[in-house]
């Protein structure tokens, strides 16, 4: 099991990055521990902005800077960061399209015990809701980091989930990684499972123990949820049977709505969304709700089973 997160993969390709490119700006809420990016800011305190528990202000200071030409990556927790400062992530950043990469730790359920406050089940339709916000959830770590250097690339706005904690590694360091488009883990004529997050490895998991039962499944990784990559979408799904989709995320406006959507208009499907219910949760770890809610390798290959 890697015990790499990717939000130490984020500060691991700042810190990396910061030796060169004094542009380069990091900003928290009084969450560079939690965010794992006390390293960037004990390395390059020159290039490093602490504005306390005020995430308006990270966000309206993270732009201001990106308007003088800084590269601005705010981190704080996605609860917060996409509800309480949502009007500066919309205006100060997407409306004014400033180069700024807003970073949701730990998002989803990761808080677990914590409760609903402390949740990030909305900040994927939030979040994509804005005109000229991209949203991206990658799996690991490997990916984590092609990501972030992609974006380092760019001016573009952007909001990056990530969980609390450790994926297990699915790519390498060699992997092939172009932005925006999905990835194709494996092709199957029955079922495709599209994920993104960190139920990337459950949906993995999933498709090998479907295949091994005899029902050809594929796994496509699609952490770019907005733009969605939906040649790549229906090239893989056009001859199958059934779509699922995993997300650690509420039913609305999330992965599941982005590939309804895209397959009512250019390739019909029996689609089947597994995600967290409408509801208040329950307490417990992340991994423990993600089998409570059917969201583990488990659930994936009884919702297969069920309906295809």
């Amino acid at each position: 099991m890697n015990k790499i997160t990717n939000r130490q993969a984020i500060c691991d390709v700042l810190v990396e990055k910061a030796a060169t490119d004094k542009d380069i700006i990091v900003l928290c809420s009084d969450s560079r521990g939690s965010g794992s990016l006390t390293p960037f800011f004990n390395k390059y305190p020159e290039q490093s902005v602490e504005v306390g528990i005020a995430e308006q202000d990270l966000v309206g200071i993270a732009a201001g800077l990106a308007a003088c030409g800084k590269k601005a990556f705010a981190a704080s927790p996605a609860s917060f960061l996409t509800t309480r400062s949502y009007e500066q992530c919309k205006v100060d950043v997407a409306y004014s399209n400033t180069n700024v990469t807003l970073i949701g730790i730990s998002g989803g359920v990761s808080y677990g015990a914590l409760g609903m406050t402390h949740h990030s089940c909305q900040d994927y339709a939030a979040m994509a809701a804005l005109t000229g916000m991209r949203v991206y959830s990658p799996s690991d770590r490997f990916l984590t980091t092609k990501l972030v250097e992609a974006l380092l690339e760019d001016k573009d706005p952007s909001y990056i989930r990530v969980s609390r904690s450790a994926t297990e590694d699915i790519y390498n360091e060699n992997m092939d990684f172009t932005l925006d488009k999905a990835i194709v883990l494996s092709e199957g004529k029955d079922v495709v499972i599209v994920a993104c997050g960190e139920m990337v490895p459950y949906a993995k998991e999933a498709a090998q123990q479907l295949s091994a039962k005899g029902i050809s499944t594929g796994c496509i990784d699609m952490y770019c949820i907005k733009p969605l990559d939906s040649a790549t979408l229906i090239e893989q799904v056009k001859d199958a049977k059934l779509v699922v989709t995993v997300e650690e995320h509420a039913p609305f406006g999330g992965l599941g709505s982005m590939v309804a959507q895209t397959l009512c208009k250019a390739c019909p499907k029996r689609l089947v969304e597994l995600n967290l219910p409408d509801t208040h949760l329950i307490a417990g770890s992340n991994t423990e709700m993600f089998a409570y809610y059917g969201l583990d390798t488990k659930g994936i290959v009884k919702a297969v089973e069920e309906n295809l």
